[in-house]
């Protein structure tokens, strides 16, 4: 073989070998995606909004004492029903019977003073009547400045009567103020329900309080027949809430049971909004009301509530997953609550102009392309569509990565379903896109 012959057949051989690398490297460029596809179609949806919180009773009565004394008499113990009246414990009454004892004796002797007042009185009168009499037959016998002072003794009379009399009404008061003192000192239950609380011993002091020194929580009383569940709501969930909404409740303490209940009340301020500008999780309060409270369900137990907020019967749907954002200049965006809302540290003038659409890919002739679509409710794995698509049609629907790396007409193929990611968003998604 010539020089010549060797420099052909090294070029030829040079040139299949480009010619296979090329192939190789477009034959694998259009090597299709493998994807999960789902056809669009209609499902009943139910929106909720996921809450923990603790059980409260519907109504709570904590009873502190108004006066300090040593508890001499305890009848009952924490966790005891009781009735509405029903005696609970008494403090020592010593002192406090002493008080009514001196408040009894003030308030006899201002009525001593009153009625000696009142005869002092009567006796100025008489005198007056007598001289004015006298005056009237004969004017020589009595002197006009002896009847100007009985007059002026009838006036201080009447006016130290009138103070003896207030003294009375003050004593009065005194001793309602000593008797009202001296029933602190016997507890009755002012409703019937259970004892959940007992903070005190027999022969323990309880105190009175003062502004800067809270008193003896003594005990409470809780009606378990009407029970609340007191949770905490993201501050993004609760415009969706309204009274009335109907809720599905779950208790740790009672594992694989379901209890019934409906929103009563919405908070109109944040459990703990922020201080001096700094932010933090801004959560509101939502109480439900049980409607069917087990029994021996005590207040403080966890408790987690799904709270329906919107339902859609034979509603044209699409995976949650299957959504996704695509920008007019950058392509195709990440899907769904991958969104920094901090980036490029836009405000809401400039999010407002963003062209960024939601939408899905449809499938046809084994491509895909990009469809903006009109989302409604979120389901616990389907958003609710509005429009911009139709039923039958197929579109990508996973895995998750493979989504976020789509562009118009790129080749797809259908997933095996060995790889099938399916779960891969399992549970309650609370999240939504575009508002």
């Amino acid at each position: 073989m010539n020089k010549k012959t060797k420099v052909l057949t090294a070029t030829s051989l040079v040139i299949v070998f480009s010619i296979a690398i090329s192939f190789l490297i477009m034959s694998r460029g259009e090597k299709p995606a493998e994807v999960r596809m789902e056809v669009v179609t209609y499902r009943d949806l139910t929106e909720t909004v996921t809450a923990n919180g603790n059980i409260r009773a519907g109504r709570v009565v904590d009873m502190s004492s108004d006066v300090s004394a040593r508890v001499t008499e305890l009848l009952i113990e924490e966790g005891n029903d009781v009735e509405e009246g029903q005696l609970l414990l008494r403090l020592d009454p010593t002192q406090f019977q002493a008080s009514v004892s001196r408040a009894e004796a003030s308030l006899n002797q201002a009525s001593s003073q009153v009625s000696q007042q009142e005869a002092n009185l009567n006796r100025s009168i008489r005198d007056l009547d007598r001289l004015e009499n006298i005056f009237q037959r004969d004017s020589l016998l009595v002197m006009r400045q002896q009847l100007d002072n009985l007059r002026t003794e009838v006036e201080l009379a009447t006016r130290q009567l009138e103070a003896f009399q207030f003294g009375v009404a003050q004593a009065e008061a005194s001793l309602t103020e000593a008797n009202e003192l001296l029933s602190k000192t016997i507890f009755r239950a002012p409703i019937s329900g259970k004892v959940t609380r007992l903070n005190v011993e027999e022969g323990e002091t309880v105190i009175v309080g003062t502004m800067n020194n809270p008193g003896s929580l003594v005990l409470t009383i809780s009606e378990l027949s009407a029970v609340e569940a007191v949770l905490e709501v993201d501050e993004t969930d609760v415009p969706y809430i309204a009274l009335g909404d109907s809720t599905i409740l779950e208790l740790d303490a009672f594992p694989g049971q379901l209890f019934n209940g409906f929103v009563t009340e919405i908070g109109n301020s944040a459990i703990a909004p922020p201080a001096n500008g700094q932010t933090s999780t801004i959560d509101f309060e939502v109480v439900i009301s049980m409607a069917n409270p087990p029994s021996g369900i005590r207040p403080d137990l966890s408790a987690t509530a799904d709270i329906v907020t919107a339902t859609r019967s034979n509603s044209l749907s699409v995976p949650i997953i299957s959504l996704t954002l695509k920008s007019e200049e950058e392509g195709v965006g990440e899907a769904s609550g991958d969104e920094d809302p901090q980036e490029n540290n836009s405000g809401p003038l400039l999010r407002s102009r963003n062209s960024d659409q939601e939408g899905v890919f449809i499938v046809s002739d084994g491509k895909v392309e990009f469809y903006p679509i009109e989302i409604g409710i979120t389901g616990q794995e389907h958003f609710e569509v509005l429009s911009g698509l139709s039923a039958n049609d197929t579109i990508v629907a996973g895995p998750y990565q493979q989504i976020r790396e789509l562009e118009d007409d790129d080749p797809v193929s259908p997933m095996s379903t060995d790889d099938d990611e399916k779960g891969f968003f399992g549970g309650r998604i609370q999240f939504r896109i575009g508002g």
